[in-house]
Parts: structure tokens; sequence; C-alpha cells
């Protein structure tokens, strides 16, 4: 009996030293990222039209790069949730609903500030928030960083939001929706107002500055599968966007020039955007983190997140 035990012992002793291998970490030939047509995601048109990811990342066995434009940030975050990308460059509050909803994922840089327009229609007068009232107000779906902001700047200022008629669509239906006179306002990130604006059928009657200083506006997001398998690849990838951001912000005309022809818009009305507009292209994360910090808490108020969403949840600087 004594024995039987000692092998036993014996055994389990030798079982408990085999490991079983790991699994092995994918090799990624393709980078997927998704952005958006908006002066706010210039830099990542300045990277890709410039070769700088395909000669960054090409040392990390990146083979090519495949690049997905989205209307909104909404639909940008069901695209990433069903693994079909791998970099987002999107407004800050969609992603926290989607990791709300158990997207896998991490903000890891900034990209801009600022730099919406609330635009009223030629002929319609503006006298404050109360002027909403009774108008259709055309912006981006619910859970968008226009939503979010629209929506927080009329409860601040005592409009009750049942009172305006919100209509979640995308910038390209919005420019058409005002300029047929079909709504009587937009709320739009760049470079939408500066068109509006330059067809004469509407005019910018507040930025989103004026309603929320220096809030937050886009960031650089990074599957967290990403982040763990293949950090060194995620530290480039933000050193790519650090140098593409400061390209464009040191070369406005070329940036414009960049983006007009990535979109087939008129570069007047970008250079115009980019002249007149309140944001700011930025890379770091860590002047977002506030601002961010108080969409999670709007988005919670207005149901959209089940909690609260926290830094933890949200952020990974330590690529920055």
């Amino acid at each position: 009996m004594f024995i039987a035990i000692l092998i036993a012992a014996v055994v389990l002793a030798l079982l408990g030293c085999i490991t079983l291998p790991e699994k092995p970490i994918e090799r990624i030939t393709t980078l997927k990222i998704g952005y958006q047509p908006s002066t706010h995601h210039i830099a990542e048109m300045v990277a890709a039209e410039r070769g700088m990811w395909q000669s960054d990342l090409s040392p990390f066995g990146i083979a090519e790069i495949k690049e997905y434009v989205f209307q909104s940030g909404p639909p940008e975050m069901q695209a990433m949730l069903a693994g079909d990308l791998d970099v987002a460059y999107v407004g800050v509050a969609p992603p926290i609903s989607a990791i709300a909803q158990g997207l896998d994922a991490k903000i890891v840089a900034g990209v801009s500030i600022n730099g919406s327009n609330l635009v009223f229609r030629t002929g319609l007068a503006y006298h404050g928030p109360g002027s909403l009232e009774g108008l259709s107000v055309g912006t981006f779906p619910p859970g968008s960083i226009q939503d979010i902001i629209l929506k927080k700047w009329l409860k601040e200022n005592g409009v009750d939001i049942s009172k305006v008629k919100i209509i979640p669509m995308g910038p390209g239906d919005a420019i058409t929706a005002i300029l047929a006179g079909k709504v009587d306002a937009v709320f739009l990130p760049q470079p939408s107002p500066a068109i509006i604006e330059l067809s004469g059928k509407g005019r910018s009657v507040l930025t989103a500055g004026e309603m929320w200083p220096n809030h937050a506006a886009n960031c650089l997001l990074v599957s967290g599968k990403m982040i763990r398998e293949h950090p060194d690849l995620v530290a480039q990838i933000i050193r790519t966007h650090i140098n593409a951001t400061n390209y464009a912000n040191a070369h406005p005309l070329e940036a414009a020039e960049i983006y007009a022809n990535r979109t087939q818009q008129d570069l007047k009305a970008i250079l115009y955007s980019l002249q007149t507009w309140d944001g700011r292209l930025i890379s770091d994360p860590k002047i977002e983190i506030p601002s961010v910090l108080e969409y999670a808490r709007v988005n919670y108020e207005l149901n959209y997140t089940p909690r609260q969403l926290t830094e933890r949840d949200l952020f990974d600087t330590s690529f920055y």
C-alpha cells in the first residue's frame, strides 16, 4: 500500500513538471486600419500617401496595409467588434460603447480635440441653445462624439432633448439634407461645416469647443490582441502616427491636398476648413483622458452603457 502511494506521488510530481506548449503567436502580415473622411483623420491619410505605414511597418513583417473608410464611428466599431479591424482612427465616444459591449481594444494615442460645428440653414435665427427646440438637427448616430456633445450641451443648458428632432446620419447625407432644406441644422465634424458654409446654404453658429472647451474628439484605437501579442508593432504604429501628425501640422497645404485627393472633395473647402476650425491635431493620449472619462459618464447616464467605464477600461498609455 505504501509503495502504491509512493508511486502515485512520484507520477503526480512528474506530471506537475510537464507544461503544455503555449499557443503560437499568430504572425501578422496584413494590417487593417479604419478611418473616416474627416480632416480629424488626416494623419492616417498622410501616413498612407507618404508611404509611412509601409516603410515603417515592413520591418515588423507587415506586407500589406488595408484601409477601410467609414462614415461615422459606430459602424466602424461594429467592424472592429467583428474582428475586421486591427487599428481604428475613430471618435473617442464610440469605443466606450463598444468596449462596454465586449470589444477587446484600448486607446493608445490621441488624434484630435474639438473640431465640429453647429450649422444652421441660411435664414434661420440662432439665439442660443433654446433655439434648437422644435428644430430638426442632422448629426452622427447615437454613441458618436457629436451625439454625446450635442445632448450633453442641450441638457446642461436646460433644453429638453425630446423637443429637438435629432436625426442620425452620416456626413454626406447630412450635407445633402441641409443643402436641400430637409433639416434645419446639422452638427458635424470638419470639413462638412466648411463645405456647407461655402455653398451659401448655411452658417456655423457655434463650435464644439464653445460647447465643451478642449474636449477630446478622436483617438487611435488598437485591438487588445495586437497589444498583447505584438507590442513592438503597436509601438511603431504609434511612432508613425506621431510623425504623420507632426507632418500634417507642419505642412497644412500638402496635408489638405492629400485629403482632397483621397476624398475627391474640393481643395478650397478643405483649406477653408483647416484655416477656420477650432480643432487641433494631437498624439498624446493623456490630453484626452479627462474628457474621455466625462464621455463615459454621459454614455452611462444616457443608458448607452450598462456601467460607467474607467480609465483602465479604456486606455493603455504605456506606449507613449
